[in-house]
């Protein structure tokens, strides 16, 4: 297992993408709709204009991508004006589950949204991924409520 010492987290690049796409499919993140390269370029640095959202990528020491996932803070009014923070499409290299890069992509969301003062980091799962939820349970995140959606 990779000691975070042994993991980089950056945020994503350009050059990022086409593996991150691979991840995404890997992880059955969005179905049978992957974008094309060019699209993907073009929304990361639509992405990049937002100054509370971001893509990171994980890498080992090799600098062989590993990892990915995207962090949101959100302002907020309510909760004493505290932000919160979302983690959205978590996805880590088939061949690198179990090792540690999961943790490290948490704990590194959960240290981003502590320094900026955040009440909470929250994230949802698809039920079908039971493995991730015993991941997050074990992480401490508690399972709270409902999630629902409505396809557009």
């Amino acid at each position: 297992m990779p000691e975070p010492s042994q993991l980089t987290i950056r945020q994503v690049a350009d050059v990022d993408l086409d593996t991150i796409l691979d991840f995404y499919e890997s992880a059955g993140l969005g179905g049978d709709n992957r974008i094309d390269l060019q699209k993907a370029k073009a929304l990361l640095k639509k992405i990049t204009t937002y100054p509370d959202y971001r893509l990171y990528i994980a890498t080992n020491e090799a600098a062989s991508p590993v990892g990915t996932y995207a962090l949101l803070i959100m302002d907020n009014i309510a909760h004493g004006g505290r932000p919160l923070a979302v983690v959205e499409q978590v996805a880590v290299a088939s061949n690198q589950r179990g090792r540690g890069v999961g943790t490290a992509m948490m704990q590194h969301a959960m240290s981003e949204a502590k320094s900026t003062g955040c009440y909470k980091l929250q994230l949802s799962s698809h039920t079908r991924f039971e493995d991730a939820h015993k991941f997050y349970d074990k992480l401490g995140f508690t399972r709270h409520g409902y999630s629902f959606y409505v396809d557009l």
